[in-house]
C-alpha cells in the first residue's frame, strides 16, 4: 500500500488486502527461517533477502503452495520441501 498514488488506489489496495487470508506464525517459524538461511550458506547458496526465508517457512508450516516471482524461493526449495511455483518471467 506504500506505493499507492492516490486515495482511489489506496482504497482498492486495502480492499484487496482485506479479502486475503493471513497465515500466522509462531516462534518456531522464526527459528526455522533462520535455519533455512544457515543451511543455504553451508552449501554455498545465498538468498537476497532473509525475509524470503521467513515467507518460505510460513508457507511450509501451513502446507500451502507459494506462488512467486522471486528466484530466492527456487533456491530455498533446493534445501527444503517448499511447494512453490514461479509466475511470469
Amino acid at each position: 500500500m506504500q506505493g499507492a498514488r492516490d486515495e482511489k488506489e489506496w482504497d482498492l489496495l486495502r480492499e484487496q488486502l482485506d479479502a486475503q487470508v493471513y497465515l500466522e506464525c509462531g516462534s518456531e517459524s522464526w527459528t526455522g527461517a533462520a535455519r533455512i538461511y544457515f543451511d543455504l550458506r553451508r552449501v554455498g547458496k545465498t538468498v537476497r533477502s532473509p525475509i524470503d526465508c521467513c515467507i518460505a517457512q510460513i508457507a511450509m508450516d501451513h502446507d500451502v503452495l507459494l506462488l512467486h516471482c522471486d528466484r530466492d524461493f527456487e533456491v530455498i526449495s533446493e534445501v527444503r520441501p517448499l511447494r512453490q511455483r514461479r509466475l511470469g518471467g
